[in-house]
């Protein structure tokens, strides 16, 4: 073999030692004889990128052998033999579990403050036009719905993230506190007929997850309003699958197929035209439904919720007027600008901004609902039915002040007129109570007027830096419904059981007029109105709810203000 021949053969095995495929041990021994070379050659450098390599099976490896060591030596420490103990297990005794406590009869001795020496005018209205709820007929049965499986039709999920305007305060240590007694707030009285009415609902849901359509106890066919209705009900008190509530056993599947059949209830093809499964004949149940939908999604984060309710409230964007407002059926074209319908809408979008659903156009819309308030619904001192009905239907004082309070204008003039209109008013059934007088036009419908009032004068009240007249005002109303609605529920002689058989009272609340859409929906405005102390926070930290005058508002909406949200961790 010559020269060439031989460097030939050198310079192939050199260039087979750098694609030889090596063991772990053989790199672990050519590692450390490369450490042992001076820091500048190459074999030195190599050695430390190998060094970097082999770390963690070397780790792996020392820990290993660590642990066997340790155990060997715990082994032989611990081996001598130890005197055997007879022992039993014994089984551990189920915990009773905690309910309500027996809430006593309210007291006699609450009387509400005078309120005769307020002078009082009052005219006189047809009906509001939500006692025209009717059923209408089912659409096709080959249209799609938003369904998701069965079993995960409400996918509840604990949240990180808490609006402290929608849900922060809706805990039952804060119910408690909420709830102690105190002419601002409620007693032990107020939630007992909360707690009846929410046992109530449980013992007449439908098989569907609905209310209503001729169920038990039941005048009104709509079964979509009806349900959302009972939906926002359940929520306000806390109760919802996952919840803190020990009511949940019981109230969580409620909810969760009610919750279901909401979201069941609507098209998923974009159009959203019209509810099936029981709307009525100019759309409030679809306005509420999503109201429903939105407060659900901000207390549960369930995905599919999210999706049904930002198309519904698309539609409701899409179908504001020209002037700001919304009429019948949703009709874009027409400038009639109902109030009580608005009503509706304005609570909807409020609770889905607050939810985290910012549709396009969101802020826009509600940049002229303020200005259909101000300029076309309010008058006079007042807020009127229509934007084109002159003085009519003057009980809708109270839907404008809410809903200008809402959306974070709560101390602006209207509202303060409003409150001053309303302040002769009394919580009552009978139409010829309600007003004290002869102040409201359109007051067939008292319960209807005073779920709007126990709101606005709670917010006017209640909010910090409140003038003495509106706290005033808010807590004589306060008073006299406490001691009212306490002794106008309707008790039921036979009880509905709990999960584990023990009984608990059930009752509802209904209209003495000729004016009522039906048991569930009047119960329901009730106890909302007694859950007024810890449903929402005071508009004093709604300012989410507010769009400023430079906004452009086009596009969708930004994140909710970072002084209106809580966090709260769940451990």
């Amino acid at each position: 073999m010559n020269e060439t021949e031989e460097e030939l053969v050198v310079d192939l095995e050199e260039i087979g030692e750098k694609y030889e495929v090596k063991g772990f041990f053989r790199r672990l021994s050519d590692m450390f004889k490369g450490l042992g070379e001076p820091h500048d050659t190459r074999e030195y450098k190599l050695a430390r990128i190998e060094l970097q390599r082999l770390a963690a099976p070397l780790i792996a490896i020392v820990t290993v052998v660590l642990f066997v060591v340790v155990l060997i030596v715990v082994t032989a420490v611990n081996g001598t033999d130890k005197e055997k103990i007879d022992f039993t297990v014994a089984k551990p005794e189920e915990e009773e579990p905690i309910l309500e406590e027996e809430v006593e009869p309210p007291p006699d001795d609450i009387e509400p403050p005078p309120l005769e020496d307020i002078e009082i005018v009052m005219d006189n209205p047809n009906p509001g036009p939500v006692s025209e709820i009717t059923p209408v007929a089912a659409p096709p049965a080959e249209q799609v719905s938003v369904k998701p499986a069965p079993q995960d039709a409400v996918a509840i999920t604990e949240s990180p993230i808490k609006m402290k305007s929608m849900v922060a305060s809706r805990t039952t240590g804060a119910i408690g506190r909420a709830t102690g007694g105190g002419d601002g707030y409620g007693d032990q009285n107020t939630e007992a007929c909360i707690l009846k009415v929410l046992w109530w609902l449980k013992a007449t849901q439908n098989s569907d997850g609905s209310w209503g359509g001729g169920g038990k106890h039941v005048t009104n066919d709509s079964k979509l309003a009806d349900t959302a209705f009972a939906v926002l009900t359940y929520l306000a008190h806390g109760e919802y699958p996952g919840s803190d509530s020990k009511f949940q056993k019981d109230f969580g599947p409620v909810v969760k197929n009610a919750i279901g059949y909401l979201m069941e209830a609507f098209q998923s093809d974009g159009n959203y035209k019209r509810a099936r499964g029981g709307g009525d004949s100019h759309e409030y149940s679809y306005l509420i439904a999503t109201y429903a939908l939105c407060e659900a999604y901000g207390m549960t984060k369930n995905l599919n919720c999210k999706e049904t309710a930002e198309k519904c409230m698309e539609r409701i964007i899409k179908s504001q007027s020209p002037t700001g407002g919304w009429d019948y059926n949703l009709n874009k074209g027409s400038t009639r600008d109902d109030l009580s319908f608005g009503g509706w809408a304005i609570q909807a979008l409020k609770a889905g901004k607050m939810a985290g659903l910012h549709p396009y156009g969101l802020d826009e819309c509600i940049k002229k609902a303020i200005r259909c308030l101000k300029e076309r619904s309010f008058y006079k001192g007042h807020f009127r039915y229509t934007g084109e009905s002159g003085n009519g239907h003057t009980g809708l004082t109270g839907t404008g002040c809410l809903a200008m309070q809402l959306l974070g204008y709560g101390n602006d003039s209207q509202v303060r007129s409003a409150l001053d209109y309303m302040k002769g008013w009394k919580p009552s059934f009978k139409a010829n109570e309600f007003a004290n007088g002869n102040e409201v036009k359109g007051n067939s419908a008292p319960q209807y007027y005073c779920y709007y009032a126990t709101q606005c004068k709670f917010q006017a009240g209640m909010k910090d830096g409140a003038i003495k007249a509106d706290t005033i005002n808010w807590q004589q109303w306060n008073v006299a419904m406490k001691k009212y609605y306490t002794t106008k529920i309707t008790d039921l002689p036979n009880k509905v059981k709990d999960w584990s058989g023990k009984e608990h009272k059930q009752g509802y609340f209904l209209n003495e007029d000729n004016w009522s859409s039906g048991i569930t929906m009047d119960s329901c405005l009730a106890a909302l109105q007694l859950m007024v102390y810890y449903r929402y926070l005071p508009t004093s930290t709604v300012e989410a709810g507010k769009v400023g005058e430079a906004d452009d508002g086009g596009g969708a909406a930004g994140a909710v203000d970072k002084d209106d949200i809580g966090i709260d961790i769940p451990f």
